[in-house]
């Protein structure tokens, strides 16, 4: 991921791509091992997105929009629920009967969290902010995607300044500990 263009434009791309992610994964034979290395494929991708959000989205909703906090705080809900899941699929193999359970409960989740994300918070936040301001936005979650964390850590800080602090150095054990195992490369 990193596509270019405002945070809208970013983050509405990143969604596409997982959205593919999960029709790839659900073409996929139950219990085929190629399921699990889209599983991660998947979890990769959105906990790079996820962190993106966090340290940077998220922010700029509560300085911007109206009821942002609320907002906010709602969407970083959804998040601790998804990344939860993503955690306990992380160790289940393509033949556990738990995988297509999580699967389908993942993509239940993170569709709901899509759409409210592009039908309400996206049209607030290009209300209230200048194009400067939600280009600035694009390239700050760019940015953060390129270092964020590959895995799912639930018990990480999702809010300033713990994540962006926090983020990075587990960002960089994760790459390392992908780049042995091979997780992602497929």
């Amino acid at each position: 991921m990193g596509h270019g263009g405002n945070v809208i434009a970013e983050l509405t791309t990143d969604h596409r791509e997982v959205d593919a992610l999960f029709t790839q994964l659900e073409t996929q034979p139950v219990g085929d091992p190629r399921r699990r290395e889209l599983a991660d494929e998947l979890t990769i991708e959105l906990v790079r997105h996820s962190v993106a959000e966090e340290m940077h989205l998220y922010p700029a909703v509560r300085e911007h929009v109206e009821g942002g906090d609320e907002i906010a705080d709602k969407e970083l809900t959804d998040h601790a629920e998804v990344e939860q899941h993503l955690k306990d699929l992380e160790g289940l193999d393509a033949q556990d009967p738990q995988f297509d359970h999580l699967v389908a409960k993942l993509k239940l989740e993170v569709s709901e969290h899509v759409r409210d994300e592009e039908d309400r918070l996206f049209p607030l936040l290009a209300a209230a902010c200048t194009p400067e301001t939600l280009d600035e936005l694009g390239d700050k979650v760019r940015t953060a995607k390129k270092t964020a964390p590959t895995r799912p850590h639930p018990s990480a800080p999702d809010t300033p300044p713990g994540n962006k602090l926090l983020g990075p150095g587990a960002g960089l054990v994760d790459r390392a500990r992908d780049l042995l195992t091979g997780r992602g490369k497929s």
